[in-house]
């Protein structure tokens, strides 16, 4: 039996969500190892440069890695800016099941929309405002239960500034001229930059671990190629069958991925209050994606934010 491109697209842009979505699996072996959030993210980054730098060579050869002065200071904010929301994220995860904080993560597109039109003019349309209140109701019933208990403030925080310096990262690669870059030489670079956030880290008294056991180095392989190299290629795959409008809505299936993980694999508690917020929010962030400009910002980069299973509930 043969499949039409756009089937394939569907298929291929659907394992780019969930791979996406394998984080925790990598990552949970690493913190019950010890390990703490700055040396998992920093040995994600650093094993993931060199995949990187060879699938830049393969698709372009030797000649596409060279950059110009101004490019490399946009390069290295944005990379320090990754990296940041990729730290706060990982903190956040103290206070919240990853589930939840995976789909408050995914606000992002609504937070483009809004930079976009205060920053550049871009309309802002009425479906957009309602999608916005949609998605705010969803966040609501996520940090409100009907017990009238209620998620971390601190840990919501942490997720909300992780989703908005992830936004701003977005609008300053496709406003800036990286934009003109190819999108595995930025990732490179990204990485790259993004690395000293976690050296400056480390010399201010942020410890640094290795696994103990040189089987979790898998482990530390495993999120360096499947949530990262593996979910761009599939991503850059699925925009070339399908388009870009269908594989940003795809990305849906991260924080699904991350919901079902968590439950299934992790035992986080789920009720039907938490479902409907989840689907708030994934329908509405889907329609503002669906029915505005915003998809030639968000498929341009891949999120390269691990996610981390907590260590208690709080």
């Amino acid at each position: 039996m043969t499949f039409s491109n756009k089937v394939k697209g569907y298929i291929i842009g659907a394992v780019a969500a969930a791979s996406y979505g394998t984080n925790p699996l990598f990552a949970l072996p690493l913190y019950s190892d010890g390990m703490n959030p700055d040396s998992v993210l920093f040995l994600r980054y650093l094993l993931a440069i060199p995949v990187m730098g060879i699938m830049l060579f393969l698709r372009r050869g030797k000649d596409e890695f060279g950059v110009s002065g101004k490019e490399t200071w946009q390069l290295a904010i944005m990379g320090v800016m990754v990296a940041l929301s990729s730290l706060s994220l990982f903190i956040s995860y103290d206070y919240m099941d990853a589930g939840i904080a995976s789909t408050l993560l995914f606000v992002y597109p609504i937070m483009v929309a809004l930079i976009m039109s205060a920053l550049f003019k871009e309309k802002l349309t009425m479906s957009t405002v309602a999608c916005i209140v949609i998605a705010l109701s969803g966040i609501r019933l996520l940090y409100r239960s009907s017990d009238g208990s209620t998620i971390s403030l601190t840990g919501t925080m942490l997720v909300m500034a992780s989703s908005l310096t992830y936004a701003i990262y977005i609008v300053g690669v496709n406003q800036s001229e990286l934009k003109n870059l190819p999108t595995l030489k930025v990732i490179l670079y990204v990485l790259s930059f993004g690395l000293s956030v976690f050296i400056i880290r480390f010399a201010c008294g942020s410890s640094f671990q290795v696994p103990s056991m040189p089987v979790l180095w898998l482990n530390i392989m495993g999120l360096a190629i499947i949530p990262t190299a593996l979910s761009f290629v599939c991503t850059t795959y699925a925009i070339q069958l399908i388009g870009p409008t269908p594989t940003a809505i795809l990305g849906a299936l991260e924080p699904l991925t991350a919901v079902i993980i968590g439950v299934l694999v992790f035992g986080e508690d789920i009720s039907l209050r938490i479902t409907i917020g989840i689907l708030l929010i994934l329908i509405a962030v889907t329609l503002v994606i669906a029915g505005n400009r915003l998809t030639g910002h968000l498929v341009h980069i891949r999120k390269l934010f691990p996610r981390k299973r907590k260590h208690t509930n709080i």
